[in-house]
């Protein structure tokens, strides 16, 4: 287990010894609070299991999370996290990437969270591809809040504040990564917890970023998308004949189904692509939090106070 400094005394020795790592590793204290079915479990034990097939300690890697059901994530695993404002946590993952890029940084939101406030963020770290690993929680309904219809709802989706359905389209969060030059596209059940586990350990090893839209069903609010909707139309395209992830225009084709055939699996992925931290002069001499405080001019100093008084 990992010492008072975050290592193993295999670590410290220059070697890295996992035999003791399983998911309990990451199990704390914490009682979950979600409604008793809730797809966010199934979720919660697949990344405990990716961690665990990567041999990754909870030491070596650090959650973000947003605000939502799904985003409480980080207060039942005993690993780094943070939970930041409703919308932004891809901007802090990718700043905590920038700090310690030797850390596996994995932000955890809601479709709410991740496409509808914190959209803007979606498309942008989709483009500049740093090295984290996006896992959306999407069960197309804002569930915190007591059931408005998201971005991800089907038009004509009634809830208690949408009487009359919602009025729009829905976000499509594959075409959308896609279009803004994502590298890694896959899509999970939550109803399937191995397999969903194998699809967050290769976005984790990805070289980039790496977006896992997960068909999360929530019990409570969202009646129509249950765990046996998916069940009957979800099928896995790995077991297409000859689909090829690498092809774009095949990616692309793929990722617009839906209805009655919904695929799951890596979507899309394009290795090579240099993330975004290698473009960072600053991290040439290294990770920043082991670099030293840089010794400040006092009359430099002196003179940066003047202007701003």
């Amino acid at each position: 287990m990992p010492g008072a400094d975050g290592t193993t005394s295999a670590s410290r020795n220059g070697r890295k010894d996992t035999q003791g790592l399983t998911v309990r590793s990451f199990a704390n204290h914490v009682k979950p609070t979600w409604c008793p079915g809730c797809g966010d479990f199934g979720v919660l034990t697949a990344l405990k299991q990716a961690l665990v097939q990567l041999e990754i300690w909870p030491h070596e890697a650090a959650v973000i999370s947003g605000i939502g059901c799904g985003s409480k994530i980080v207060d039942y695993m005993r690993i780094n996290g943070f939970m930041t404002l409703h919308g932004r946590p891809l901007a802090v993952a990718t700043g905590v990437k920038l700090a310690n890029p030797s850390l596996h940084v994995i932000v955890v939101n809601g479709d709410g969270d991740g496409y509808g406030i914190g959209g803007n963020h979606f498309m942008h770290t989709a483009r500049r591809n740093p090295d984290i690993t996006h896992i959306v929680e999407n069960n197309q309904i804002y569930a915190l809040t007591k059931g408005q219809y998201s971005p991800t709802s089907d038009r004509g989706f009634k809830t208690s504040t949408s009487p009359d359905g919602a009025a729009e389209l829905p976000v499509n969060p594959l075409l959308l990564a896609l279009a803004c030059g994502a590298t890694f596209v896959a899509r999970g059940f939550a109803g399937e917890p191995k397999h969903l586990a194998s699809l967050i350990a290769a976005g984790i090893r990805h070289k980039g970023y790496a977006l896992i839209d997960v068909l999360q069903p929530c019990v409570t609010f969202n009646k129509v998308n249950t765990y046996e909707w998916y069940a009957e139309r979800i099928y896995r395209v790995d077991e297409e004949t000859g689909y090829d992830p690498a092809d774009f225009d095949a990616a692309w084709r793929m990722a617009q189904q839906w209805g009655d055939r919904i695929p799951v699996g890596i979507i899309y992925q394009r290795e090579g692509i240099p993330s975004y931290e290698e473009f960072v002069p600053a991290l040439k001499e290294g990770p920043v939090v082991h670099q030293p405080f840089a010794k400040v001019d006092e009359a430099v100093f002196e003179r940066l106070k003047l202007e701003y008084t």
